[in-house]
């Protein structure tokens, strides 16, 4: 049986660990899948003897959670931060009787998982639409960057930090790619064309508040958990020569 906590002092604990190696962390987004898929969340390895479990922010039983119900994932895509010792999936699921768009960050403590927190997105939720979700999210390019043509973390993390930035003050600048392409919920701004572009506008005057971040360098990527004004959200960037290239939001409305 799982013992679940969520304290300040456990989180600053699980950010300052040490550095993983890739192998590991993809071998725990590997685990995450199969557990999702069978519905056993015993099978997340390797789980701490204390884990903080949490669904929309909000701490959760992961023996009743949506790590409980089998699913028939089909679409995923992990991003593996070795410096924090943090995944973030996105999963989508398409079933008709039951449509999910999951965003999961997991962080490690001393080599081992004690931290899950996922977002669960369904019917009701902001632009939900998962068929529509699938279909762009399968089409884009997220292959690994070569390795003289990547970014720094600062440099990712400063893309994804401006367009947050860009909902409260409309002074900044913010990385926009040429083409660029945002998949909010299940909208798409994008045709394929060199002219997509993400710069549609935002809504003003909203603070996206208590970021967390996971990092991956080989992707050029970046998830950040966002408190959007009171609404649980999260904030997937794809960053290619600094500039923004596509966006994928989700935002849990019935919490």
């Amino acid at each position: 049986m799982l013992r679940l906590t969520l304290s300040a002092l456990g989180l600053l604990a699980i950010q300052a660990a040490a550095q993983c190696t890739r192998e590991d962390l993809i071998a725990a987004t590997d685990s995450l899948l199969a557990a999702q898929t069978a519905g056993t969340p015993d099978a997340v390895a390797p789980l701490a003897d204390t884990v903080a479990y949490l669904e929309s922010f909000k701490t959760a039983d992961i023996t009743t959670g949506i790590l409980s119900k089998p699913l028939k994932i089909d679409f995923n895509r992990s991003l593996h931060d070795t410096t924090q010792c943090a995944t973030y999936t996105e999963i989508i699921v398409t079933d008709p009787t039951h449509p999910y768009v999951l965003g999961t960050q997991m962080r490690f403590a001393d080599g081992k998982i004690a931290n899950i927190s996922t977002l669960v997105t369904d019917q009701g939720d902001w632009l939900f639409n998962a068929t529509g979700t699938y279909y762009w999210a399968s089409r884009e390019n997220w292959d690994p960057i070569p390795e003289d043509q990547r970014d720094t973390r600062e440099v990712i993390q400063a893309a994804a930090d401006a367009y947050a930035d860009l909902f409260n003050d409309k002074s900044v600048q913010v990385p926009w790619g040429h083409p660029c392409a945002r998949l909010e919920g299940g909208a798409y701004t994008g045709t394929g064309s060199e002219n997509d572009s993400c710069n549609v506008g935002v809504p003003n005057g909203v603070k996206l508040t208590n970021r967390r971040y996971v990092i991956d360098e080989t992707l050029g990527a970046v998830d950040v958990f966002i408190d959007f004004a009171s609404v649980p959200d999260s904030h997937e960037f794809r960053v290619e020569k600094g500039q923004l290239r596509f966006v994928h939001t989700l935002t849990v409305m019935g919490n």
